[in-house]
């Protein structure tokens, strides 16, 4: 899709991507061959934690029992598959990871199931432990016309003592070899504290991103107790991240705002070097130490049925963290295979084919002017505000990638306009763009922080910006209100001109100039 920085000097388009020649370190596009690339990272990962067995029952309702005011469902079909860590585990090993398991099982049907299924999907269960006295937990849903009826939950009212105690003797040799440690804790009392001090002993109480252990992301539904670990990630949703901070999270935006301030809190607390918070529909946040915030944005569909989007996005989170990928790539990667999943029915997996395709569905996504300006017509009638910024976008950054975030977080609907190749080469001299138009509109659009893209060819955007009317316009911050063409044409419809963080050292033409000099990455790209 996009070319390699070795060929600058070519046209756009000229040459395809070499992905095993790009340095996943300074990867910032969701290009639709990264997925492959990932995989073939071949990543070992282990997923320690509460293994289940989720079963998916439907039929069709015709009558109501005699004995309640109850629908009957006739059931037509019995299908069951991985769930919990089980399936967080399945979702590694369709995008290409060497997983393994290690965890506590039932010598019963679901048990046996579980681990067969586990098996063939090339899941090394050398670590999971299977007790007589042990229920193997499962999660039937009862569904009829595509609505799920009734749920019915199975679980261990206790773990063996014998069983815990096998498991925490194999976690150190679990462990071993391994690019990664996930740990999936939905509080059924595997993870207990002899377990968990197994886990420590043979991790090393360390500060996060410690270069002699693996990389350590733990999925709880209360992290404060793996915080000796001092894990690289955590992943709390809203609800966990608000028993967390012992207050009540308010809706929307005000959420996300609630939950940044907080965000201290939530770094001490769990002890880790940065915290995910998923907000379901809303996407997620990332909190770190230095302050900086990263959003993402669910492309959300009717969930009637699906179940098991978070496993999904802390699997291709922790591949991707795994293999290298800077940490906010990482997330929108993950979030696009979230996204992939909840578009599916049932507990299921995302797999590095359907990735690469969900990224590819971005190449020709760019709307024209007429278009755009119905579809955001249909926005506004919903009370949305649309926020619109444009540039070249040529060779994506992080300068580029933190700056569309902060976009998007001024209203509702973010739309990007790009410079026709005519117009950057103009702007820019000979040897650009880089990338076509039409491989720069596909990585941005991929970005689950973009709603829109679009390609202008006038010098300036003001005679879009007059069509589309934007209730913001956004730039960057290496600019005031006053240098912009288009200012007076946001003036003139009452509109308001943002300015955004200007990144030092964060510019395609600086990464272009460090290419073709033979420089280095800048510290902390």
């Amino acid at each position: 899709m996009s070319l390699l920085p070795d060929d600058l000097p070519g046209s756009p388009g000229d040459v395809p991507v070499d992905p095993a020649l790009v340095d996943l370190s300074s990867q910032r596009a969701l290009s639709e061959w990264l997925p492959g690339r990932l995989a073939a990272e071949e990543a070992a990962i282990l997923v320690i934690g509460d293994l289940m067995l989720d079963g998916w029952w439907s039929g069709s309702i015709e009558r109501l029992c005699r004995e309640a005011p109850a629908p009957v469902v006739d059931i037509q079909v019995r299908e069951s598959v991985p769930g919990g860590a089980a399936n967080t585990a399945m979702n590694l090993a369709a995008l290409g990871a060497r997983v393994s398991v290690a965890g506590i099982i039932g010598t019963d049907d679901a048990g046996e199931d579980l681990r067969s299924q586990l098996v063939a999907a090339g899941i090394d269960v050398t670590h999971l432990h299977s007790h007589p006295d042990m229920v193997t937990t499962t999660k039937i849903r009862i569904s009829s016309g595509g609505q799920v009826m009734l749920r019915l939950d199975d679980s261990a009212k206790t773990v063996p003592a014998e069983a815990l105690a096998s498991l925490a003797a194999s976690v150190r040799a679990a462990v071993e070899r391994q690019d990664a440690v996930l740990v999936c804790d939905y509080g059924n009392g595997v993870l207990a504290d002899p377990v968990r001090n197994g886990l420590i002993e043979a991790l090393g109480e360390a500060p996060a991103g410690r270069g002699d252990r693996p990389l350590l992301v733990v999925d709880s539904h209360d992290p404060r107790p793996w915080a000796p670990l001092r894990p690289d990630l955590v992943t709390p949703n809203a609800q966990e991240a608000a028993r967390m901070l012992d207050l009540r999270l308010p809706d929307g935006q005000d959420r996300v705002e609630t939950v940044s301030r907080h965000a201290g809190q939530l770094l001490e607390a769990t002890g880790a070097g940065a915290v995910v918070v998923t907000l379901d529909r809303d996407g997620t946040v990332l909190l770190r130490p230095d302050g900086v915030t990263h959003r993402t944005w669910a492309r959300p569909a009717a969930e009637k049925q699906a179940s098991g989007a978070g496993d999904t996005f802390v699997a291709a989170l922790t591949l991707a963290r795994s293999a290298g990928l800077p940490l906010t790539a990482s997330l929108d990667l993950a979030q696009s295979a979230a996204d992939v999943v909840v578009h599916q029915p049932g507990t299921s997996v995302c797999s590095t084919g359907q990735l690469s395709r969900y990224l590819k569905a971005f190449a020709d996504t760019a709307l024209g002017a007429d278009e755009l300006e119905r579809q955001l017509a249909l926005h506004r009638s919903q009370g949305q505000r649309i926020v619109l910024t444009n540039g070249c976008f040529d060779v994506l950054h992080s300068g580029h990638t933190r700056y569309l975030n902060q976009a998007k977080q001024l209203g509702d609907v973010l739309v990007v306009a790009l410079n026709s190749d005519d117009s950057v080469r103009k702007l820019k001299g000979a040897g650009r763009p880089i990338n076509s138009s039409a491989d720069r509109a596909a990585v941005v659009a991929a970005l689950s922080c973009v709603d829109y893209v679009t390609v202008f060819d006038t010098p300036t955007a003001a005679p879009l910006i007059r069509q589309l009317r934007p209730e913001v316009y956004a730039k960057g911050g290496d600019y005031t209100p006053e240098m912009l063409a288009e200012t007076p044409a946001v003036e003139e419809y009452g509109g308001r001109v943002a300015i955004l963080d200007y990144v030092a050292e964060r510019s395609t033409s600086a990464v272009v100039k460090r290419i073709r000099e033979g420089e280095g990455a800048v510290p902390g790209s």
